[in-house]
């Protein structure tokens, strides 16, 4: 009975994978930090990445602090893609900034996301179930959902950890990028809660 429920348990776990790696991302229209609205449907045919932050959140800081987010961002939109990063806060939560606030913030910092969009309803981000800070997702050019999950597998705050850390997201990319199936489809975000 034991080996049977764990054969069980095995089969939906595989078919949970199977379905991260096949869905069709949730379609949304978010507002940018300058106004200008943003559907999902606006990309059909690029590969975009979805990135959720907080800017108060240490793991995100660590992502941040030495431009190593930066740095990827920089990398991938110059090959094309997309890169959305997406606040959930809520008014009164810790990451919740004005629209001017992320912009300021954002030039500090030295993003090079394509938008930055205000999900402060958090919608979006209950349509994705993004739960922690960062949290990343890969959709591809047919508008399917191929990789979500953790930015990478070391899970701390300490920025020297990223030169060691394997990247699920760059090899996502660089996967999809070549045409070929990512093999890591879904990790376990880790991070700060999502301040809904």
């Amino acid at each position: 009975m034991k080996n049977w429920m764990k054969m069980v348990s095995i089969a939906a776990l595989t078919g949970m994978l199977g379905m991260a790696q096949a869905a069709e991302a949730p379609a949304f229209t978010l507002t940018d930090t300058n106004g200008n609205e943003h559907s999902l449907s606006d990309f059909k045919g690029k590969v975009v990445v979805l990135e959720w932050f907080n800017h108060g959140c240490p793991f995100v800081v660590k992502h941040y602090t030495e431009g190593h987010m930066q740095a990827l961002q920089q990398t991938y939109t110059d090959k094309g893609v997309v890169w959305l990063a997406i606040c959930s806060s809520a008014e009164g939560k810790q990451g919740y900034e004005s629209a001017d606030g992320h912009n300021k913030t954002a030039e500090a910092k030295g993003t090079n996301a394509t938008a930055i969009l205000m999900d402060a309803d958090g919608k979006v981000g209950r349509a994705y179930d993004a739960r922690t800070t960062p949290h990343m997702y890969v959709i591809d050019t047919e508008g399917q959902l191929v990789y979500q999950g953790a930015i990478d597998d070391k899970r701390s705050t300490n920025p020297a950890d990223i030169a060691t850390s394997k990247n699920y997201v760059k090899a996502a990319l660089d996967a999809v990028l070549a045409g070929e199936e990512v093999e890591v489809s879904s990790t376990v975000a880790y991070g700060c809660t999502v301040k809904y």
